[in-house]
This record gives structure tokens, C-alpha cells and sequence, in this order.
């Protein structure tokens, strides 16, 4: 019985992460992760000079002593204006390469390096919403989205090369966004569940004061209590219920679907609707994860 047990657990285990998986649900994640990360690397540039540069508010020295040990970023090397707004270009030129998938086996890697930089070089500044999309580009850089939907497609099509091959390191890749999109909701359950205002039904009225949602928001949770009864554990319940469907693969296109409507409604009641759109692409990548493909590939 225990050596039955065993084998099942190897051959799940087996399943979620050494069979091989097709690019496309890798490559719509891609796509999407990149037009998040994107319009977040842009938000930085109107004040970017102020922030970083050699005037700027956030010295390099100071950030150093503030941030962890581990933490680098290449814009410390910037000692000038124009150097700071050529890296921040660099960044974002690495970052529109991964989203259409030119030259992707070079650029996920420097856009995932690249967005961490940015984070890194003022990490007081970042939010959610940035920590989601950095883990999203990095889990990216493990597989090979670039070999469908792609520019580095049709330039093999146009070398006549054939259908794209199932791969061992998209399905690591797939199972990782899966293992952090459980994650993340589930921290964000657990850090909500030791506030009173989530057991009493407030939150979701105090997050539409304390957060630049619309004053419509603010206006029905006032009128009505039962409206903000029902939207505070709505989302106490979504997130545990997203959390728990991410595990069970019956439910993953289930979870998913529903996940891609949940995550941006709670990211606006929130106040933080990018954070909810970075959400809404794992729950993308839970609802395209593939079946599992019996032949094998190097």
C-alpha cells in the first residue's frame, strides 16, 4: 500500500513538472506579462530623473544601505541624466523584444533583469503590482515563449522550419506561475484574515477611502452595509477559493476563468488595479495550462 501511495505521488509529481508542454500557453502568458510590465516600467517616467538622477531624491549610496545585501540594480551606475534615461530605455526596449518575442532566449532574461533594476534602484517605490509582474518575467525566462506567437516564429517559418516542439522547461515553467499564483493569493488571504475589518465586513468601505478607487465605490459601501458585508468576504472567499482551484487540476480552467474576471474587480475595489491585472494574467496561465503531452522532447 505504501509503495502504491509512493508511485502515485512520483507520477503526479512527474506530471506537474518534467513532462514536456507546448509554447503557446507560455507565449499568450508572455505577451500579456509584457503588456503589464510595460505599461508599469512606463508609469516610472515621468519622474524618473527625480527619483534617480544625480540630483534626484533617492541617491544610489542611500538605496544601497536601505535595501537588502543581495539587492543590485544597474541603474546605481548611472551619474548622469542621460545615462539614467539610456538604461531606462535599455529596460524597456528589453521589455517590448520579450512581449512581441524578438530574439526571446536573450531578451526575457535582460527584461527580467532589467525590471528588477528598476524595482531594486527604489524599492520604497514599489508596489504589488510590480513584485506580481517582476515574479511573472521570471518565471518566463525558464521557458521558451518565444517559440509561438511570436516574431522569432514567423522568422522560423520563414526558414522553414517546423511546428514548435513540446518542451520539459515550458512545463517547469508553467508549474511555476501555477505554485505563485497559490501563493500570492493565499498570502494575500492570510495578511487580510488577521485584520478585525475582514471578519467584520469593512474593508471593502475602508479600502475605497484609503485608496484612489472611484467615489462611486465609496458612496454604495456607505449607503449599505449589507453591499459592503457581501463585497468584503466575496473577496475573502475568491481568494481562498482561487488559491485552493490552482491545486486541483479538475478546477484549474475553472479557477483561471473565473480569476481573470475576480483579480481586476478586486484590484479596483482595492485601489490597485494593476496589481489586479498582473494577478489576472497567472490566473491566464492556471486556465491555458496544457494536458500533459505524452511524447518526450529534449
Amino acid at each position: 500500500m505504501a509503495f502504491s501511495a509512493g508511485s502515485a505521488i512520483a507520477a503526479a509529481w512527474e506530471r506537474c513538472w518534467f513532462v514536456p508542454a507546448l509554447p503557446r500557453p507560455l507565449a499568450i502568458v508572455r505577451i500579456l506579462a509584457g503588456t503589464v510590465a510595460l505599461a508599469l516600467w512606463w508609469s516610472w517616467s515621468a519622474d524618473l530623473n527625480t527619483w534617480f538622477g544625480p540630483d534626484g531624491l533617492l541617491p544610489a549610496g542611500a538605496v544601497r544601505e536601505w535595501r537588502s545585501p543581495w539587492g543590485m540594480s544597474i541603474l546605481d551606475v548611472a551619474r548622469s541624466t542621460v545615462a539614467v534615461r539610456g538604461l531606462y530605455l535599455a529596460i524597456g526596449a528589453a521589455l517590448v523584444c520579450l512581449t512581441v518575442g524578438l530574439a526571446t532566449p536573450l531578451a526575457a532574461p535582460l527584461a527580467a533583469a532589467g525590471f528588477a533594476s528598476l524595482l531594486h534602484r527604489a524599492p520604497m517605490l514599489a508596489g504589488p503590482a510590480d513584485d506580481c509582474t517582476a515574479v511573472l518575467l521570471w518565471c518566463l525566462v525558464v521557458g521558451r515563449s518565444g517559440d509561438d506567437l511570436s516574431v522569432d516564429r514567423q522568422l522560423a517559418i520563414a526558414r522553414g522550419s517546423g511546428l514548435p516542439e513540446p518542451r520539459i522547461r515550458n512545463r517547469i515553467a508553467l508549474s511555476l506561475l501555477l505554485v505563485h499564483a497559490a501563493v500570492i493569493a493565499g498570502a494575500a488571504l492570510l495578511a487580510q484574515l488577521k485584520a478585525d475589518v475582514w471578519w467584520d465586513g469593512s474593508a471593502a468601505w475602508l479600502l475605497s477611502v484609503m485608496s484612489a478607487v472611484p467615489v462611486q465605490f465609496t458612496t454604495a459601501f456607505r449607503r449599505s452595509e449589507y453591499l459592503t458585508d457581501v463585497v468584503t468576504h466575496g473577496i475573502t472567499l475568491f481568494e481562498g477559493a482561487f488559491t485552493l482551484g490552482v491545486g486541483v487540476p479538475a478546477l484549474r480552467r475553472v479557477t483561471g476563468g473565473i480569476g481573470i474576471v475576480g483579480w481586476p474587480l478586486v484590484g479596483v475595489v482595492g485601489g490597485e488595479p494593476w496589481w489586479g491585472a498582473a494577478m489576472a494574467v497567472f490566473a491566464v496561465a492556471v486556465l491555458v495550462n496544457p494536458p500533459v503531452v505524452e511524447r518526450p522532447s529534449g
